[in-house]
């Protein structure tokens, strides 16, 4: 019987990283957008597109293959494994710079229009479609500060976007107590003063909303009882058996200049005391009024605010509501290509590199870290290349944050005043010349 013929063959991986890559746009080339999870950079449709990066991707098997021994092992990865771990990369970078600027320019852009986004998150509409504004640098504007700052000036009376509003009521002798809740929100549902019978410009804006009261008023006759104080009576300015009086048949008494001048300051002092008969506290969250009206009741008004949506801005400054509030709204696309200078490169290089490790730890790590060979097995390290692909990807992106973090605009700032406060150190040192021609 003749031996059969045996044709045993021992072949490695079919897949195996090649030791260029290819920018062409066919089969493994790297122009190829099938091979890209996302192909932002290589889309000749997109604003991205750029064949420098299609250039960075090719070289980046090169430098894959040699980093990782490819002339003397095998290496379980493809080319176009490689290609999606640079544009992995170059996002990742992107990612981290804008992160940065939104850091840097936030609390300027607070209100400002925003865009539209595509399901990547590309900038499809708006002002900024297409600008790449995340490149430009913005006008400081402190809008942060000055939107809190408003809010303080409304309670403080001294501005503010909150509508000061006025209610009217009428004293009633004998009642000291007046609840200003129910006499705004009755004026507001009936659209009527309750002193003029007109209109009210906050008519169904209050309902079951607390008004705020931030000042009272009394309104008095239409003729004058006092002129300066409280004391006197019409076109008098005090009932002070020595002050002259003035009127259309009037004598005047002579006095000393000192006593006009004690005087005076008494009325200036009564101006910053007391200008009012009437008095009020807050009782019971009702406007307790002293003394309590007897005879002759004048009308009271107030000056209120209702609490309005946060969420609502005025109608002439509809700027806030729809505009960029958080680090989600700026308007920020990936940053092009071209954009990005020899130090990012070198940082996507030796990210993607780490990606790649990655991938391959993964892939050998299928075979449980051993493959059996003819009496014995040869041990991968899979285990070794996991372990180094994230320590490499965590120490990249710290490398990269604590750059970021030491050249926000707030750190050049200081950076600035460091540098001033040594220059005129040095400068209080040197003698000065006394001429110089």
């Amino acid at each position: 019987m003749a031996k059969p013929t045996l044709t045993p063959v021992s072949t490695t991986s079919a897949v195996i990283l090649t030791s260029t890559g290819s920018t062409s746009l066919q089969g493994n080339g790297a122009a190829n957008p099938l091979h890209y999870p996302f192909g932002l950079y290589v889309d000749t449709e997109s604003s991205l597109f750029d064949a420098n990066f299609i250039k960075g991707a090719a070289d980046q098997v090169a430098y894959t293959f040699k980093k990782l021994g490819g002339d003397i092992l095998d290496i379980e990865i493809k080319a176009d494994n490689v290609y999606a771990a640079y544009e992995e990369a170059v996002l990742e970078y992107s990612y981290h710079i804008n992160k940065h600027q939104a850091k840097n320019v936030l609390g300027s852009l607070l209100g400002f229009a925003t865009g539209t986004f595509d399901h990547d998150g590309q900038m499809v509409g708006g002002d900024a479609a297409g600008s790449a504004v995340n490149l430009a640098f913005p006008t400081f504007k402190a809008e942060y500060a000055r939107r809190v700052g408003e809010g303080f000036s409304e309670e403080a009376g001294v501005g503010g976007n909150n509508t000061f509003y006025s209610a009217s009521f009428n004293l009633t002798a004998g009642v000291q107590d007046y609840d200003l809740q129910t006499i705004i929100s009755r004026s507001a549902a009936t659209n009527k003063d309750d002193v003029t019978g007109g209109g009210v410009p906050y008519a169904d804006l209050v309902g079951n909303k607390k008004v705020k009261i931030h000042r009272v008023f009394y309104k008095t006759p239409g003729a004058m009882w006092r002129f300066y104080g409280y004391y006197g009576g019409l076109n008098v300015v005090g009932n002070l058996n020595h002050y002259g009086q003035y009127s259309d048949d009037s004598t005047f008494e002579i006095i000393p200049v000192w006593q006009n001048k004690l005087q005076a300051m008494a009325y200036e002092d009564h101006l910053f005391t007391r200008l009012s008969h009437y008095s009020y506290e807050l009782y019971n969250n009702n406007l307790r009024i002293f003394p309590i009206p007897h005879g002759f009741v004048p009308s009271m008004y107030v000056q209120f605010t209702v609490d309005k949506n946060p969420w609502t801005e005025d109608s002439d400054r509809k700027n806030g509501t729809d505009g960029i509030n958080n680090l989600n709204t700026l308007p920020f696309d990936n940053i092009p290509y071209k954009n990005i200078n020899a130090i990012g490169k070198h940082w996507i290089r030796r990210y993607a590199l780490a990606l790649c490790k990655e991938m391959l730890g993964q892939i050998r790590g299928k075979f449980g870290g051993n493959i059996p060979i003819p009496g014995d097995n040869v041990t991968l390290n899979s285990g070794d290349l996991l372990t180094q692909a994230k320590d490499e990807q965590d120490s990249l992106k710290e490398e990269l944050k604590t750059i970021l973090d030491e050249m926000t605009y707030k750190a050049l700032a200081e950076q600035d005043s460091a540098m001033v406060a040594a220059i005129d150190k040095v400068n209080s040192n040197i003698p000065l010349m006394i001429y110089q021609g």
